[in-house]
Formats: structure tokens, C-alpha cells, sequence
């Protein structure tokens, strides 16, 4: 009889339903692989506000990994207030005294930084829109617009062109992006305690799905 497998288990609050359709599909796709020697477990929810979220979770596992999955979309006054409303409302979160502090996994510009990462590297792109045109040509696609690509049914099938090498590949140029921003010294800000930066491209999502990756025993420590 096999043995059974540990649960390794992550908690998300995300901006809309492309990042959830995301994680649930990373989640399945670890699980899956006969690599994985620990069970990844995680049902992100969809929640702009964290703390409204850890108020309504009294039962969380002590130490709880929780992350918040947004971006920084530009510095309009209206957009940066919104940004840093929401790292306040993951710092009052963290001090609800139930032992977890919810950790930043913002994108600059956008989350579709995230995904042209899984096929290849990314310039600076100054509109979001700019970032759908490297989607079409990385997965083949032909999406007229945003919302477009985000429907259900053609966002899944993109995620049905992506393997956990993929993943991995995302995981190693986003950290490549992070020492570049270090040593090119972008602008970078603080606020709540939690730091970012002004210029793209950069994103903090590789954290937790390098941990997971990590985790599940598919990358070295």
C-alpha cells in the first residue's frame, strides 16, 4: 500500500479570476506529477481585501503561509493609493494575533508578466494592454483584447500549453528580473513594512511558487 503524502498547505487571496484559475491549475499540475513527494493543498480566493478575508478565516493552521496576489499598475494618484491601501490592509491582517503575516506577491505591471515569464523574458512594457500582444505570440493565441484572453474557456486553454518546467523556467527569470532591479537600482518604496518597486518589470509571485515547487521536494532547496 502507498504510503500517504503530506499536506503542504498555502493560502492566497487574489485580485480577479485569472490568478485563481492559475494556482488551482499549478496546484493540480504538482499534485500530479509522480515527482511530487508532498501534497500541495490551496484554494485562493478571490478577495482584494486581505484583511476582510482573515477576519472571516478564524481557523488558519498556525504559521500560515498566506499571500496576496496583486499589482502595482502604475503611478497615477488614484492607483498608487489603492496599492498602498491594500499593504495596509495585509499588515492590520498580519496583527489579528492568529500567528501568520500575509506576504506580497505583487506584479509590476500586471499578472500577464507572470505568464510570458513561463515562455520567455520580458522588456519593460509601459501599458498593460502591450503584454497581451507577447501572449498571443508566445502561446499561439489571437486574442483581440483583454478580455478576450481572460474568459474562462481560452484562459484554461492557455494554461493547457504550460508544464511544471514552465513553471520553473518562470520562477528562475523572475528572479533574474528581482537582482536586476537590485543592481540597476530602480526606485523603490516602502510601506506597512513591505517594500516594492516603481519600475517593471518586476514581480514577487516567483516567492510562493518557488516555495511550493520547493516544497512538493520538484526543486532543491
Amino acid at each position: 500500500m502507498a504510503s500517504r503524502k503530506m499536506n503542504a498547505r498555502y493560502y492566497f487571496t487574489v485580485e480577479g479570476e485569472t490568478e485563481k484559475w492559475y494556482l488551482e491549475w499549478l496546484r493540480d499540475a504538482i499534485n500530479a506529477g509522480p515527482r511530487a513527494k508532498v501534497k500541495v493543498v490551496c484554494s485562493p480566493k478571490v478577495q482584494k481585501n486581505p484583511l476582510k478575508w482573515a477576519k472571516a478565516n478564524t481557523n488558519l493552521d498556525k504559521n500560515a503561509k498566506v499571500f496576496h496576489v496583486f499589482d502595482f499598475e502604475d503611478e497615477e494618484p488614484v492607483h498608487t493609493k489603492a496599492f498602498r491601501d491594500t499593504l495596509e490592509s495585509m499588515k492590520k491582517a498580519g496583527q489579528l494575533g492568529r500567528g501568520f503575516k500575509y506576504v506580497n506577491a505583487y506584479s509590476n505591471l500586471t499578472f500577464e508578466l507572470w505568464m510570458v515569464l513561463h515562455k520567455a523574458t520580458c522588456p519593460p512594457l509601459m501599458q498593460r494592454k502591450q503584454y497581451l500582444g507577447r501572449i498571443n505570440d508566445l502561446y499561439g493565441e489571437h486574442f483581440e483584447g483583454l478580455h478576450e484572453y481572460k474568459t474562462e474557456s481560452n484562459f484554461k486553454r492557455v494554461l493547457g500549453k504550460l508544464t511544471v518546467d514552465d513553471v520553473m523556467a518562470a520562477v528562475e527569470r523572475a528572479e533574474t528580473l528581482a537582482r536586476r532591479a537590485k543592481e540597476s537600482c530602480f526606485r523603490r518604496e516602502s510601506h506597512c513594512g513591505y517594500q516594492y518597486y516603481l519600475d517593471n518589470p518586476v514581480t514577487e509571485l516567483w516567492v510562493p511558487v518557488k516555495q511550493m515547487l520547493t516544497e512538493s521536494g520538484l526543486l532543491d532547496s
